[in-house]
């Protein structure tokens, strides 16, 4: 059914994709209404239901869309020949920026699904985050020069630290943003308090 969906013309299909992203990152999994998707698509409900056999399908095909979207474009940006571990982290936080202004919608509806706590997708969503995780950071940690690094310590450790510091991190900005309207993130803060992880770390564990 789905790839009867990806072979509709471009101009119905996007409108579709672009109702369903507004309606869930607007209202979250659990009351977003397939009515108001099918309404604001212009399409009727049999035909939503003609593509995708529920709403559980219909968020899981739109989760991997944007994430394929932002990933595709993210690796188009970033330069893996850069060897320096913070200079291509640093990289990749830019890179984000610049997705954020230029996908507003899909990062919002990414941000959104991160922060689901519906009990009916809660548990294959959160297993799909992990393994893109750990997809996405084996991929930008490849062919880091791991000789700048200090050689009394473990560097697996070390970046096991950085990463477990980045992704706490991001924990606390979620649960802050859930408990504010609109669950806005101040990504300039964020990515400020970053940078002065970087330098942290930088004077901890490069020789």
């Amino acid at each position: 059914m789905i790839s009867k969906f990806l072979s509709l013309d471009i101009e119905k299909r996007d409108r579709i994709i672009n109702a369903a992203i507004k309606e869930f990152a607007q209202k979250g999994y659990d009351s977003a209404s397939t009515n108001e998707i099918v309404k604001e698509a212009s399409i009727s409900k049999g035909l939503l239901f003609h593509y995708f056999k529920n709403k559980k399908q219909l968020f899981f095909f739109l989760f991997d869309y944007c994430y394929n979207v932002v990933a595709d474009e993210f690796y188009k940006k970033v330069d893996l020949t850069e060897r320096d571990f913070f200079k291509r982290i640093r990289q990749a936080v830019q890179i984000k920026t610049e997705l954020q202004a230029q996908y507003p919608d899909i990062l919002t509806f990414i941000q959104e699904a991160v922060m689901q706590d519906s009990a009916e997708i809660k548990v294959e969503l959160d297993k799909k985050i992990q393994e893109l995780n750990a997809v996405n950071i084996g991929a930008v940690y490849e062919g880091i020069d791991l000789s700048k690094f200090r050689d009394d310590v473990d560097v697996q450790k070390i970046l096991k630290i950085i990463a477990w510091t980045f992704e706490k991190m991001s924990d606390e900005e979620l649960l802050k943003a859930k408990m504010v309207p609109n669950h806005k993130i101040d990504f300039e803060k964020v990515y400020m308090e970053a940078e002065e992880y970087f330098e942290i770390f930088i004077k901890c564990f490069y020789k």
